[in-house]
């Protein structure tokens, strides 16, 4: 590389550049650059909070060390009034420090039950649609710690299994594209601190205050564990100790995919081998989950009680033909054959 290119390579603005002066910041973005360790364009969603505006700053100065593409993305859900100016806001806030973002709208009829799980959805395919037109392959979202212990109680009071409790995860693909989470393990209060700092501004979500939301109680019901000795850091561990043993899981879920499934070229069908059910149920379980997100394209998994439902209907059925999580599951004398439902 020429020291042309290299002299580019790290040329900042000023407005940015001077925020990295700051020790505090500079310490983030340190521990940032090391927890993301990539070499390839990618797009970051930003929604205006504390969190994302952290993000947008952190990844824009990454991407101007490392002289890769990036680029920046706000979903406007118009579920309440002023979203759409306060979208503009942040993309001007962002404008400022030499950010450039695109505002995505959620068109069309808005969801009364389960909003925020729907818009979340919504959110994911926008962002999905416009990285599969651009070509980019990595989408960093800005999920911090707190965001890691809300998700584990949210999903232990839903009674979900150790996948579930740790679902949150740094790195997780899906069409391959990558939903990257760099920040998981900074605090929120940092996040703050870097927000305020560099821009001076973010967004107070109505929603942060609403008893009504699931995440919301739990963030309550934290200040009063935190006030009876369990600290966020014991649940952290906690948290960390269940992913090292949902990693052992991993390993025969994904040994048994490989060794007893046999997949068209384009992944629109699948072939279950016979072997595939002689398994642990938790591993036959989840293999099954993840067949059918691979041949359906979907994001999400089917849910928990539909599988169980399916899987001990298996043995009894000596023929069937359904429908499940976007996929249509046929028996043919002793073949389980999986094709994406049209």
């Amino acid at each position: 590389m020429s020291h042309k290119n290299l002299s580019a390579k790290i040329k900042i603005p000023r407005i940015l550049k001077d925020k990295l002066n700051n020790k505090k910041i500079n310490q983030i973005y340190k521990k940032f650059e090391n927890s993301l360790n990539l070499n390839e364009s990618f797009a970051v969603g930003v929604s205006g909070g504390p969190d994302s505006l952290a993000l947008a700053f952190l990844s824009k100065i990454y991407s101007l060390k490392k002289n890769i593409t990036s680029k920046f993305f706000i979903v406007d859900h118009k579920l309440r009034t002023g979203s759409t100016n306060e979208a503009k806001l942040v993309k001007k806030t962002l404008k400022r420090h030499f950010i450039k973002a695109e505002i995505l709208t959620w068109k069309g009829k808005k969801p009364s039950k389960n909003v925020q799980s729907r818009a979340r959805k919504k959110r994911y395919d926008l962002l999905f649609d416009k990285c599969k037109r651009l070509n980019i392959n990595n989408i960093l979202l800005g999920h911090h710690s707190e965001d890691l212990i809300e998700n584990f109680f949210i999903r232990m009071i839903r009674g979900s299994g150790l996948k579930g409790l740790t679902s949150l995860e740094k790195k997780n693909s899906l069409n391959d594209v990558n939903l990257l989470r760099p920040l998981l393990n900074e605090k929120k209060k940092n996040l703050v601190f870097l927000s305020k700092g560099v821009f001076n501004f973010y967004v107070e979500d109505p929603s942060n205050n609403d008893d009504k939301y699931l995440r919301i109680r739990i963030r309550k019901m934290m200040y009063e564990f935190e006030k009876n000795g369990l600290d966020k850091k014991k649940i952290l561990n906690t948290i960390k100790n269940l992913k090292n043993s949902n990693e052992v899981v991993n390993f025969y879920v994904n040994k048994n995919i490989k060794e007893n499934t046999v997949s068209s070229n384009n992944e629109n069908k699948v072939i279950l081998k016979n072997e595939f059910f002689n398994h642990s149920y938790e591993v036959i379980f989840r293999s099954l989950s993840d067949v059918l997100k691979l041949v359906s394209k979907r994001y999400y998994s089917v849910r928990g009680k539909k599988l169980d439902k399916f899987i001990n209907s298996i043995e009894n059925d000596k023929s069937f033909k359904v429908t499940l999580g976007g996929c249509i599951i046929e028996r043919v004398n002793q073949t389980i054959i999986i094709a994406k439902e049209h």
